[in-house]
């Protein structure tokens, strides 16, 4: 997915917004796990945005979805962000996510997806890391009951 960072889209030092940016990104991240579940899929937690560097007015911003793997109903999904100086033509590393989605049947129901496959080592490697991050989610449900 691509965005331009219009002046609309900034605050007061020309920079995105944070909240501009976690929009598009759920926006991205949904489309992902929409078109691997081939259902309606919401929103159930993110994890966490790091913001690595601040994306200027003018930028052309690219984001990077991923279905690292999933959880009977739920699914991990990852997002990288970029952003490109068209004038330099340099694109840098921005942020990273991770969203958790649950596919729901048409009346509004928790529903199965279909599992992912890794082939590559890059998904291979998302996939047993998305694993891990699953624990972490699980340990700190546990900590607020």
């Amino acid at each position: 997915m691509t965005e331009l960072v219009l002046p609309n889209d900034t605050n007061q030092l020309g920079n995105l917004l944070g909240g501009r940016l976690m929009h598009w990104i759920d926006i991205c991240a949904a489309t992902a796990a929409a078109r691997h579940a081939n259902h309606v899929c919401v929103t159930a937690s993110v994890d966490r945005i790091d913001f690595h560097n601040p994306i200027k007015l003018g930028q052309v911003v690219i984001l990077k979805s991923s279905v690292n793997r999933v959880f009977n109903t739920s699914m991990e999904v990852g997002v990288k962000v970029f952003a490109e100086n068209t004038k330099s033509g340099e694109v840098r590393h921005t942020n990273s996510a991770y969203l958790t989605f649950v596919s729901l049947d048409a009346k509004g129901n928790p529903c199965l997806s279909p599992l992912v496959n890794p082939v590559t080592e890059d998904q291979k490697r998302r996939y047993e890391k998305a694993l891990v991050r699953r624990g972490y989610r699980l340990d700190r449900e546990k900590l607020r009951a």
